[in-house]
């Protein structure tokens, strides 16, 4: 009897247990975000047999089934383009050429700068070149002479112009010149930069990186550490460097098993940090802001129409209002990552921009004053790395070039001129400024019935496109024409230094316009009225589904050597050995 019930007992807590495991997996799946990137696993299982393909030089104009008199005309556009860009770049292509025979970084970047299915056409006739010999104010130049208005912003590290780095990084260097590259010990700049940088970001303690990546890698292995807890909570669509952890999806060939990506903005986020007991921390990017649940534009992935992107800024303080408040409750480690956006929105970054305080920051980019530098901040009990009591339990971080000299001088001239009055006049009414310089570009492109617009988080812009089109990724290269640089992902993301005048952003809007009624001329956006995202990716997967028949019937025929189809097949169906693939973000 006693045996019975015992084995009762036991049965009914294996039943309870495999509920209450449903029931937190059940919370966990309404948590994450509906699309693709709010799913890393079956994103990057998607990626890992979706088929490459390109289209010829016919199909290239014609592979929205455009009338054949639009697909002339843009055939006609896209010659004149490709004369000016041989004839306008010529010494900076071949440069770049040269470089990328042996630098992968480019041969990637270069890949990656339309989709796929039209990439190598493009590379082969409309590259500019990834080469420049000078930059100063608002502009760089290229090896051809070319002065153009710089709206690449150097990943963000360009906030003050171009001029105030080279004088960081000429006056950091003579400060600590007398000591050199002498690593282990420390300048004495390192003091002054610790200090100002726990009063910027309100906390209590400092470490050096050479990369926001590792000052993100960092913050995270801390806060497992102090909560011995395992999983992180990342938002979907939110970067955070390239460390698997952060970026379990498409580009990381490894299985994440202790990483959460769940929906920003989302109640069910909220009940799943409130009922599980494994998250040591919410990892946030205040970037998302300009598109939660989103990844960051880029032209490589655009197929169709952008999505929308309204930034809610009072909402999205909200937002980290309540997930400070229950991280505190749960014991969870709140960690901005605000290596993006740190000093570009506020003097005191994010943090200041929302009224937001974080366990612990990570700052990158242009804190290094032109030369490269991530740092986490953070509250004295999670930056500890030893157990008191426990001499062998430890978080190791360390790193040959942290708190390198000449990183040091250089931040110290950046972060004293963050207190002048030259400085701290920019960033008053820094919002306003920008919102209306957005809007006058809008207006223009409004008159000028022109199917674009942008939209922007202080001045971090992007560019939105409302009607589908297979091709709206074409504008970089009209803007290009007109003297805009961009990055290598394109229209996506916009990033403006703060030393842009008004007649400096006047002469920028008039060539956006100029680019986008080229390309409106060309042909480019007539597109069938009844085209939606929806139809395009259908066709596209029914393309790719060609595609795969075909490699199953080579691999039948000829073994896993053989060709996936021959040279001669049908021109908008046509694989390449070598090909790029996908795009990272085409999912």
């Amino acid at each position: 009897m006693v045996v019975s019930t015992v084995g009762v007992l036991a049965g009914a807590m294996a039943v309870g247990g495999l509920a209450a495991r449903a029931r937190s997996r059940f919370l966990l799946s309404r948590a994450k975000h509906p699309s693709l990137a709010g799913h890393p696993r079956i994103s990057r299982r998607i990626a890992s047999v979706l088929p490459f393909y390109e289209y010829d030089e016919r199909s290239f104009f014609r592979c929205d089934n455009s009338p054949e008199v639009i697909a002339i005309r843009r055939e006609e556009g896209f010659r004149r383009l490709s004369e000016l860009y041989a004839q306008k770049f010529s010494r900076t292509r071949a440069a770049t050429a040269a470089i990328a025979r042996r630098a992968s970084d480019l041969q990637f970047t270069s890949a990656y700068r339309v989709p796929f299915q039209f990439s190598r056409f493009v590379q082969e006739r409309l590259s500019p070149g990834s080469v420049l010999s000078s930059a100063g104010g608002v502009t760089v130049t290229d090896l051809d002479g070319n002065v153009m208005y710089d709206v690449g912003g150097s990943y963000g590290v360009n906030l003050l112009g171009y001029d105030f780095y080279k004088a960081c990084i000429a006056r950091g260097a003579a400060l600590v010149g007398d000591l050199g590259p002498v690593l282990g010990s420390y300048h004495p700049a390192l003091h002054d930069n610790v200090e100002r940088l726990c009063r910027i970001s309100g906390l209590d303690e400092v470490s050096f990186h050479m990369s926001g990546t590792e000052a993100v890698m960092q913050a995270v292995r801390l806060a497992r550490y102090h909560t011995r807890r395992s999983h992180l909570v990342r938002f979907c669509g939110a970067y955070h460097g390239w460390w698997g952890a952060v970026q379990p999806g498409i580009g990381n060939p490894a299985l994440e098993r202790d990483t959460y990506t769940l929906a920003d903005m989302s109640d069910h986020t909220l009940r799943v940090l409130r009922t599980r007991r494994d998250i040591a921390c919410v990892l946030v990017n205040p970037l998302q802001a300009l598109h939660p649940n989103q990844a960051a534009p880029s032209d490589g992935a655009l197929v169709g129409a952008s999505a929308e992107a309204h930034p809610d800024l009072e909402n999205y303080a909200q937002w980290l209002r309540q997930l400070r408040e229950l991280c505190t409750a749960r014991g969870i480690v709140l960690i901005f990552d605000e290596v993006f956006v740190g000093f570009r929105l506020a003097p005191g970054g994010a943090q200041e921009y929302f009224g937001v305080r974080a366990d612990l920051v990570t700052y990158g980019k242009t804190l290094g004053g032109g030369l490269p530098v991530g740092v986490l901040c953070g509250r004295r009990a999670f930056m500890r790395r030893t157990r008191e009591g426990r001499p062998a339990d430890v978080c190791l971080a360390r790193g040959t070039f942290n708190s390198h000299p000449y990183v040091m001088g250089a931040m110290n001239e950046f972060l004293r001129a963050l207190e002048t009055a030259e400085v701290l006049r920019l960033y008053r009414g820094l919002d306003d400024v920008w919102a209306s310089r957005a809007s006058q570009l809008n207006a223009s492109l409004r008159d000028a019935e022109l199917p674009v617009s942008v939209e922007h988080l202080s001045s971090i812009w992007t560019v939105r496109y409302p009607r589908p089109s297979r091709y709206n990724w074409m504008l970089q290269y009209y803007m290009g024409a007109e003297g805009l640089a961009l990055s290598w992902v394109g229209t996506g993301r916009l990033i403006f230094s703060l030393n842009y005048t008004d007649e400096d952003f006047a002469e920028v809007a008039r060539r956006f316009v100029a680019a986008a009624k080229a390309m409106e001329r060309d042909g480019w956006w007539r597109t069938d009225p009844a085209a939606s995202n929806k139809a395009i990716r259908r066709q596209i997967l029914r393309e790719m589904a060609v595609m795969r028949r075909r490699s199953w019937t080579a691999r039948a025929t000829f073994g896993e050597g053989g060709d996936v189809v021959p040279d001669d097949a049908p021109a908008s169906q046509r694989s390449a050995d070598g090909g790029s693939g996908p795009s990272p973000g085409y999912l």
